[in-house]
């Protein structure tokens, strides 16, 4: 029983005495001291408090040998702490200040990774995700051989999808709304910019209903065409997936059409 008490008494002398070093780091003008302090709190996975010191003695260390390895950390540090935008622009400086660097290609690649990890919801402003992605496109352009490679790539293909899926819903939109000339070209322009996109089979079914629901409620003299329309959709529609999770309201639809197209050739 006595030696727990010695173990937590020991314990608590440990933790005070760590956190008046820190203390008195902060407030010494002795750089080299928090350089050092700042070292330790970094190693020991104290990120935020090795943030406060860095944040001081930055400025002192620009051109010095140390910098280097201070302005890793310093970087590093926001980015274990999740502070994206810092982190991001913390490496984007030490990428240009020090291209010789060993650590180049990681600070590189974590720099386009922290705007990649700033972007938000599909259903947002995309800005930080086309930013990212401007980021990632740059990183794997200078380095097409690191080892980081394979997950720029796969952050690509993320943020990509993304981008396609907010582009999706706004053209979709139109459709919801009965908005259906706005719809069938919008659903195009998606698909002629997205050729690719796992989207592109509900962007043609969408498409198709869009020209059908038009078509069924036009005026007889725009009917036939509107009708061919339809048809021609539906058609790309199975062409595209025969087996597509829309055939039976397809097939459905093409039905009535080719019902109502039998009106006009009598």
């Amino acid at each position: 029983m006595l030696s727990k008490k010695i173990i937590s008494l020991l314990l608590l002398v440990v933790f005070f005495s760590s956190c008046n070093e820190y203390q008195r780091a902060l407030k010494t003008e002795d750089v080299a001291v928090k350089f050092e302090m700042a070292t330790k709190l970094y190693d020991a996975g104290k990120f935020s408090k090795a943030i406060r010191i860095f944040e001081q003695i930055g400025p002192a260390y620009r051109g010095k040998p140390q910098a280097e390895k201070l302005f890793y950390m310093f970087a590093q540090s926001y980015y274990k702490t999740k502070q994206y935008y810092l982190a991001g622009y913390q490496f984007e400086s030490f990428v240009s200040g020090y291209p010789k660097s060993e650590k180049i290609q990681e600070a590189a690649y974590l720099g386009a990774k922290s705007y990649s990890m700033l972007s938000p919801s599909y259903s947002l402003d995309q800005t930080d995700t086309n930013k990212a992605l401007d980021k990632l496109q740059l990183f794997i352009d200078s380095y097409p051989n690191s080892e980081y490679l394979a997950d720029a790539n796969a952050s690509v293909k993320m943020l990509s999808e993304k981008i396609q899926k907010k582009v999706f819903e706004n053209a979709k939109g139109y459709h919801t709304i009965s908005d259906f000339k706005s719809a069938i070209i919008a659903l195009d322009n998606f698909v002629a910019d997205y050729p690719g996109t796992p989207l592109k089979e509900d962007a043609l079914f969408f498409k198709l209903d869009s020209a059908y629901q038009l078509a069924i409620n036009s005026v007889p003299a725009k009917m036939e065409e509107r009708l061919n329309v339809a048809k021609t959709a539906q058609a790309n529609l199975i062409k595209f997936n025969a087996e597509t999770k829309y055939i039976k309201v397809a097939n459905q639809m093409l039905a009535q059409i080719e019902k109502d197209l039998q009106k006009f050739t009598k």
